[in-house]
């Protein structure tokens, strides 16, 4: 397995972020982080950004939490919303993975707020 070639560089973060602010973080101004929410926990991916940019892969979880999509490794937009409610044991381990894969590369900036 890879080293991660970034890590986090601050202690997790708990903050509220509602969905509203969080579609502020979606790549489209460069002023602004990047994040990505998986599972509901807020990641500042913005060391990533170029992969997050409007046009890339990734760009359909910029500024959203769009877990239901990363379980299913669907980069289709209508699949990247948050209730994976849906998904199966083995959709569920492949977003399991992806929330362990961020935790260790990417700050924690908070939780979305319901």
């Amino acid at each position: 397995m890879m080293e991660p070639s970034t890590k986090p560089t601050h202690p997790p973060k708990d903050d509220p972020i509602s969905v509203e602010d969080l579609k502020q973080y979606d790549g489209t101004d460069e002023s602004k982080p990047v994040y990505v929410a998986v599972k509901g926990t807020v990641f500042d991916v913005s060391p990533k950004r170029e992969m997050y940019a409007p046009g890339k892969g990734y760009n359909v979880f910029a500024g959203k939490d769009g877990s239901r999509g990363l379980g299913m490794s669907s980069l289709k937009p209508e699949d990247a919303v948050p209730d994976y409610s849906t998904l199966d044991d083995k959709q569920l381990k492949v977003l399991d993975d992806w929330h362990s894969y961020y935790t260790k590369r990417y700050n924690i900036v908070g939780k979305v707020a319901q």
